[in-house]
């Protein structure tokens, strides 16, 4: 039996891909949510300071994104660079 390591290469790329989008995703859900209930919390408590509160809210969840969104690059670069090359 004649082993193709082009195939299984991408195919262990694809699920790199996928363990990254995965794992790589769950912090910032995680954190998201707690920035968000720190900031409902911030408004119950003193309704006065919502539009600063929002601010921040916004800017810190920004932040919070920037490693989901690194995650994606990097299984858009495993997908894209282990696609097949037709001879």
């Amino acid at each position: 039996m004649d082993a193709n390591y082009s195939t299984y290469a991408q195919a262990a790329a694809f699920i790199g891909a996928g363990i990254a989008m995965g794992l790589g995703t769950v912090g910032p859900a995680i954190g998201q949510g707690i920035i968000g209930k720190a900031a409902c919390d911030a408004v119950g408590k003193n309704p006065e300071v919502a539009p600063k509160v929002r601010l921040m809210m916004l800017i810190a969840m920004g932040l919070v994104e920037t490693s989901a969104i690194y995650a994606f690059v990097v299984a858009m670069f495993l997908i894209m660079y282990n696609l097949p090359v037709a001879a």
